[in-house]
Parts: structure tokens; C-alpha cells; sequence
């Protein structure tokens, strides 16, 4: 029984000096033996089970493999966001002289009748029946702005049904406007649904004129709005003074 204990603890030592050596020496040992009685046995050795110590590297070598993936030394590109177009207003300088004086002559008929009302405070009808008429016959001018621009020879804007049609839409707004003129405040509501139409058309529906020419359409169509919308604050605020109709006697 000593005998026995001394040949142990020399054992025990030896381990504790070299416990690698002897894991692999013990390893190499099973292996050995699970190798004869697998050939005893006749069974093939591709199916042996590995144990840990000889399983030990081939782990190592996976998490070097995945920690070294060529995917994390990739530098991730930039996405360029493509440049937003600028707005249409901003083409209004480059619009041609002449385009933009008329134009702007043009919105006098519009500023004058709320100007001459708000100076002289009171609502004056026939400022706003003509404010009103100017409004429908403009109305009737994009009409045939339209339908011009769309008989031209080599236009963008093809002589079909749905720009020909369209076309006609703001002449409606201006007939149906003078077919309601005794209710002026009403007529002046028409007119400035058809101008807010007409635009929604050129910009959205139709988008074949130049960009210099949108912006003058905005411009105008901003100006007549703001300027009916005073007359009709005006009508309201001020007392009215005046005929109702151009030639009508009070």
C-alpha cells in the first residue's frame, strides 16, 4: 500500500511539471487504443471522435480565420446624394427683357383697384368689376398661350387631346366668371380658382414651357391672388361707395 502511494504521488508530480507532456502522451495513448479497438472492431478510424487537446488548434486557426476576414479591412464608400434641381423661381432673371417688362406692365390692372381702394378707404364696385374682367381675360390669354405654344412647329408639346383640352380649361373659368358677374364677390372667387388651375396645369400636368416662363406664371398668378383677396377683405371692411357697373348711374 505505500508502495503503491509513493508511485502515485511521483505521478501527481510529474503532472503538475509538465501537464501539457503528459495530456498529449495520454491523448496519443487513447487514441492509440480507440484506434485498435476500432480495428477490432472493423470499424473505420475517419469516424473517430476527437478529443480536446488535438481539437485545440483547429479552433485556434477558426477564430484566426473569421477575426482576419478580408470584410472588415473593406473601407465602406460614401453614398453622393444626387443635387437637388433648383426651385423655378429661381429662373426669373434669366427671362428675356422684353417678356418681363410686359409682364410686369401687366399686373398693374391687378394692384391698381385694391391700391385706389385701400387709399381711399371704401369698396368701390366698379374698381372691382374692372379688377374682375382683367382677371377673366387673363384667364382666356393662357387659353391661347396654350393652344399656341401646341400648334408650333417643333414643340416639345404634341397637338393631342390632352394639352388641347386643357387649354380651354382656364377660358371656361373666365366665361363662367362673367355669367355670375352680379355676384362680384363670387365671380372674383372663379377667377382666382382658374388662375390656381391653370398654373397647377402648366407646372405639374403639362410641364413643356421654358423655366423662365414658369417663373413669370408664379409671379403673376401670386400678384392677382393677393391682389383679389384685398378687394374682397375690402368689400368687407370699407363701405361701398359708388355704381356697381361701369355706365350705371347711382
Amino acid at each position: 500500500m505505500l508502495h503503491f502511494i509513493q508511485k502515485f504521488s511521483r505521478a501527481s508530480s510529474k503532472m503538475l511539471k509538465y501537464p501539457f507532456t503528459v495530456g498529449l502522451r495520454t491523448s496519443r495513448r487513447l487514441e492509440t487504443l480507440s484506434l485498435k479497438t476500432c480495428l477490432q472492431q472493423n470499424f473505420s478510424p475517419l469516424f473517430l471522435r476527437r478529443w480536446p487537446f488535438s481539437s485545440f488548434p483547429v479552433c485556434m486557426s477558426k477564430t484566426q480565420y473569421y477575426h482576419t476576414s478580408p470584410c472588415s479591412l473593406k473601407k465602406q464608400k460614401q453614398e453622393v446624394l444626387p443635387s437637388r434641381p433648383p426651385k423655378t423661381i429661381t429662373y426669373l432673371p434669366d427671362s428675356p427683357k422684353p417678356a418681363l417688362y410686359i409682364i410686369l406692365a401687366g399686373l398693374i390692372p391687378f394692384i391698381a383697384p385694391p391700391l385706389v381702394m385701400v387709399m381711399t378707404k371704401s369698396y368701390i364696385p366698379v374698381l372691382a368689376f374692372t379688377q374682375m374682367a382683367y382677371g377673366a381675360s387673363f384667364l382666356s390669354f393662357l387659353g391661347g398661350i396654350r393652344w399656341g405654344f401646341t400648334l408650333s412647329e417643333g414643340s416639345p408639346a404634341k397637338p393631342d387631346f390632352l394639352n388641347l383640352a386643357n387649354s380651354t380649361a382656364p377660358v371656361m373659368f373666365s366665361w363662367f366668371a362673367f355669367l355670375i358677374s352680379e355676384s362680384l364677390s363670387e365671380a372674383i372667387v372663379t377667377v382666382i380658382i382658374g388662375l390656381g388651375t391653370a398654373l397647377h396645369i402648366e407646372l405639374f400636368l403639362l410641364p413643356h414651357y421654358p423655366n423662365w416662363f414658369k417663373a413669370l406664371r408664379i409671379v403673376v398668378t401670386l400678384v392677382a391672388f393677393l391682389s383679389f383677396v384685398i378687394t374682397l377683405l375690402v368689400k368687407v371692411i370699407y363701405p361701398e361707395k359708388g355704381p356697381k357697373r361701369p355706365g350705371k348711374v347711382e
